[in-house]
C-alpha cells in the first residue's frame, strides 16, 4: 500500500464514518431520553433512499400508504387513551384528530406532487419529511404504553419493530435495489485523491446538523427538557416535562437523521429493503465506543469504525463486516471492568 491508496481509503473511511456518526447520535439521543436500543435506526436510513429512489420513477412510494396505515392505529390508540380518561366522544375525536392530521397532509401532498417530477431537491425534502413523520407515531404504537419497562423489554420490543419495518420494507419496495442521482456533480482532485461534490455534501451536512443538534440541546427550551429527561425521568414529569411528548419528540429526530443519512449514501450505494440493517448497526457500535452516553465519543466512534471498515476492506474485503463487528468484543470488555456490575434499576 502507498500514500496515494492510503489517502484514497483514508477518505472513504472518513466519509463513511460521518455517516456512521450521525447514526450513532440518533443511537445515543433515544437511549438517553426514552432507554430504548433502537435496533430499527437502519430502516429509517433506508426507507428515506427508497422514498426518494421511487419519487424518482414519478410514482407514489409505498411509505405514504405505510404512513397512512400507521397514523390510523396511533389515532385510534389516542382516541381510545382519550375516551377512557373523559368518557367524552369529542375529545376522543379531537385526539384522534391531532395524530391524524400532520401524516395524512404529508402523504396527501406526497399523492399530489410524485407524477409531478419535481426537482430533486423537492423530492428530497418530501423523502425526509415522510420518513421523519414515521418517528413519532412508531413510538406511539410501540413503546409509548410500555416507556416504564426494563431495558431488556424495550430491546426485545426494538428487535420486533426492526423484524416488522423490514418486512413492510419488502412490501412496499420490493427486493430491487435503487441507487439516487448525486446532488452535486463536483469533481475536486486533490493530488491522488479525487473529492466528489457528493462528499463534501455529505461532510457539510453531518457538520451541519451535529452542530445543530448541540445548538438544540445548549440553547432551546425543548432541548433542555429532553436533557432533563436524560438525566432524571422522575424529576422530569414533577417538573411537568411530559414523558410521552418527549419520546415523540426524540423518535422524530431519530427518524430526521436517519433520513438524511438515507439521501447521503442513496447516490454512493445501491440501497435494498434491508440494507439499513447492517449501516444501523454500524452507528451502532460507534454508540456502543461512547458507551451510549456521549455525543462526541460516538462521533470519534463514528470516524473510527468508518477507518477500519475502508482498510479492512482493502486488506481482507470478504472480512470487512466481521472486522468492524467484532470491534464490540474488546470495547464491552473494558467497559465492563471499568464500571462495576450493578443490579438494574426499577
Amino acid at each position: 500500500m502507498d500514500s496515494s491508496i492510503a489517502g484514497i481509503l483514508l477518505l472513504d473511511g472518513l466519509t463513511n464514518g460521518a455517516i456512521y456518526a450521525l447514526l450513532g447520535l440518533a443511537t445515543v439521543l433515544v437511549f438517553t431520553v426514552t432507554r430504548v436500543i433502537f435496533i430499527p435506526q437502519g430502516e429509517f436510513v433506508a426507507y428515506g433512499a427508497l422514498t426518494l429512489a421511487i419519487l424518482q420513477t414519478g410514482k407514489v412510494p409505498g411509505t405514504v400508504w405505510l404512513l397512512l396505515i400507521l397514523a390510523a392505529v396511533a389515532a385510534l390508540m389516542d382516541a381510545a387513551m382519550a375516551w377512557q380518561r373523559q368518557h367524552d366522544a369529542l375529545a376522543a375525536l379531537k385526539a384522534g384528530f391531532k395524530t391524524l392530521l400532520v401524516p395524512a397532509l404529508i402523504a396527501g401532498i406526497t399523492a399530489w406532487a410524485a407524477p409531478q417530477q419535481f426537482a430533486l431537491l423537492v423530492q428530497a425534502l418530501l423523502s425526509v419529511a415522510i420518513v421523519t413523520a414515521f418517528g413519532p407515531l412508531v413510538y406511539r404504537v410501540a413503546y409509548q404504553s410500555l416507556e416504564d419497562a426494563t431495558p431488556l423489554v424495550l430491546l426485545i420490543v426494538s428487535v420486533g419493530v426492526h423484524f416488522a419495518m423490514t418486512g413492510l420494507g419488502l412490501l412496499f419496495f420490493g427486493a430491487e435495489g435503487f441507487r439516487n442521482p448525486a446532488f452535486w456533480d463536483l469533481r475536486l482532485a486533490l493530488g491522488p485523491v479525487t473529492l466528489s461534490g457528493q462528499t463534501l455534501i455529505i461532510f457539510l451536512s453531518s457538520l451541519s446538523l451535529i452542530t445543530l443538534l448541540w445548538l438544540f440541546f445548549e440553547r432551546s427550551l425543548y432541548g433542555k427538557a429532553l436533557r432533563a429527561t436524560a438525566v432524571n425521568r422522575l424529576g422530569a414529569r414533577l417538573m411537568g416535562i411530559s414523558s410521552h411528548s418527549a419520546g415523540q419528540l426524540t423518535f422524530a429526530m431519530a427518524a430526521l437523521i436517519g433520513a438524511l443519512s438515507g439521501l447521503l449514501i442513496g447516490p454512493s450505494t445501491t440501497v435494498f429493503y434491508d440494507s439499513g440493517f447492517l449501516i444501523g448497526l454500524k452507528g451502532f457500535v460507534a454508540a456502543v465506543v461512547a458507551g451510549l452516553a456521549s455525543y462526541p465519543g460516538a462521533l470519534l466512534g463514528a470516524l473510527f469504525v468508518g477507518i477500519v471498515e475502508s482498510f479492512g476492506s482493502f486488506w481482507a474485503s470478504a472480512f470487512k463486516e466481521v472486522i468492524v463487528f467484532t470491534m464490540i468484543l474488546p470495547i464491552l470488555l473494558w467497559r465492563s471492568l471499568q464500571s462495576g456490575h450493578s443490579d438494574e434499576e426499577h
